[in-house]
């Protein structure tokens, strides 16, 4: 937690109201998003107890698995979401553009953004895909076709949210807390009843007090896929009796809509309050990505694609990490140069600071190490209050000309001495004297892979080339716990 997510969080609790964050909203937001609201059974990891899912606010669809150990009846869950879920992703794979540059190419015009309450749905979707990716449709225990399909459709989804922007799987507590600060911790920000609490509170109530409301199970029950202890022993414990005594889901039912429709409202509560807020400039860049990759998924399970491997082999898992990292840079730069109040937050740590061009010489030449002939090279002295913790010869760039380099030539107390290094055609690059200015070390143009092995090529340290991987009957079997 940063100073001024800290500072913001301070004022919550006076203020009695969650506070802003940031100014725009750092993620994408469909026009037509699934939620997706997953419950499961007490002490299993993924065994699925019922669903709340669909893209309409007044007409969610109920999903429910009466008896939860019920092996039969599990899969008749997932092909039953699958029948839902697997249109909706899918009917995007229609209308295309053409993607110009190095690598011509064709991608989708959208993609599916599936909503879940929070970070726990996201490791239930995981275990989800991981139960039901590599089963049979033929053979002993067989399963309706639609299962592994949809299992490596949400094994995708969930890979997506390790990389930092996606927006292809959104937790929303987390989206929220992207953009608010409540006065309450950050792990009691995990309940989107009081999340929603601080962040809007009924009128005449403070945040405080909203989410103390927000707090009793019996109104706002948890939002998964986790259910209450107290549900679990009064009611669906005697509603899963009665559907082995009876063979009637009836009382489930009864009993599960009850616990999902509350955290329904606020998941669509959730939408509206993040699409108030406009979208940063960098996210449709973003959003490009999450299509191409959606582009790409399309096409490797239309030829065929086997299910992804339980365990990346050392040459991919060594590129996804370098990816992943990668992203986050580019993540942490994008959000950073969109909004003024997440700049703030890095001017506090010395990452950035700003202020006014008090002097320019838009005319400097120099001779650079090996150069025939001077190139220009302006010179910008900046008067600054930030605390500036970068040193002489540090690499900044400029964030009103977003991928300008510049060198931090000399630091002498509020003043700073600034080296324009590049876009600086016709002096459209370099600012006149009284602009406002703000350099960061923030680096919006990430980071090249550089050159891993290929499989072939991996050392013996990483255990030598690795065999083709095909799934194999161990795969097939892997319990849902």
């Amino acid at each position: 937690m940063g100073i001024v997510t800290s500072y913001a969080r301070a004022l919550a609790v006076r203020e009695g109201r969650a506070q802003p964050i940031a100014t725009v909203r750092h993620l994408h937001l469909s026009a037509r998003p699934m939620v997706f609201i997953p419950l499961k059974l007490a002490g299993e990891a993924a065994a699925p107890l019922g669903a709340m899912v669909g893209t309409d606010p007044a007409d969610p669809r109920l999903l429910v698995v009466p008896q939860p150990r019920n092996r039969d009846l599990r899969f008749a869950f997932m092909a039953e979401l699958a029948q839902i879920m697997l249109p909706y992703i899918e009917g995007f794979a229609t209308a295309t553009e053409t993607v110009t540059g190095r690598n011509e190419r064709e991608r989708y015009l959208d993609a599916p953004q599936i909503l879940v309450p929070g970070g726990r749905a996201i490791e239930f979707v995981r275990l989800l895909g991981r139960s039901t990716r590599f089963r049979r449709t033929d053979g002993p225990y067989p399963v309706d076709p639609s299962v592994p399909v949809l299992g490596q459709w949400l094994t995708f989804l969930y890979e997506r949210t390790e990389f930092a922007g996606s927006s292809a799987l959104v937790p929303v507590t987390e989206a929220l807390a992207l953009h608010w600060a409540t006065g309450q911790s950050p792990l009691e920000d995990a309940n989107l009843a009081t999340l929603l609490a601080w962040i809007s509170p009924p009128p005449g109530l403070t945040g405080q007090e909203a989410a103390a409301a927000a707090e009793n199970p019996l109104d706002w029950p948890p939002a998964g896929p986790d259910t209450d202890p107290g549900f679990d022993a009064q009611v669906l414990q005697h509603a899963i009796r009665a559907y082995d005594a009876s063979g009637s889901p009836a009382l489930v039912r009864q009993a599960l809509r009850t616990q999902l429709e509350p955290t329904w409202r606020l998941m669509w509560q959730a939408v509206d309050q993040l699409r108030g807020l406009p979208e940063a400039a960098s996210v449709a860049e973003r959003w490009a990505f999450d299509r191409d990759q959606y582009t790409r998924e399309v096409a490797r399970l239309a030829d065929g694609g086997p299910p992804r491997g339980r365990r990346d082999q050392a040459g991919p898992a060594a590129i996804r990490l370098w990816d992943m990292e990668a992203a986050q840079q580019t993540y942490d730069a994008q959000r950073a140069y969109d909004d003024p109040l997440v700049m703030t937050e890095h001017r506090a740590t010395g990452k950035a600071f700003t202020g006014e061009a008090v002097h320019v010489d838009a005319d400097r030449r120099i001779l650079l190490p090996g150069g025939k002939k001077p190139v220009p090279r302006p010179l910008v002295t900046v008067r600054t209050g930030d605390p500036v913790r970068l040193t002489p010869g540090k690499k900044v760039f400029s964030v009103h000309r977003r991928k300008q380099s510049a060198e931090i030539v000399e630091i002498d107390g509020d003043i700073v001495v600034v080296q324009l290094n590049d876009q600086l055609a016709k002096g459209a690059g370099v600012p006149t004297a009284g602009d406002a200015v703000c350099f960061t070390e923030l680096d919006l143009g990430g980071r090249i892979r550089p050159g891993f092995p290929t499989g072939e090529e991996t050392p013996w340290t990483h255990g030598g080339p690795p065999a083709a991987y095909v799934p194999t009957d161990e795969d097939a079997v892997e319990a849902w716990s």
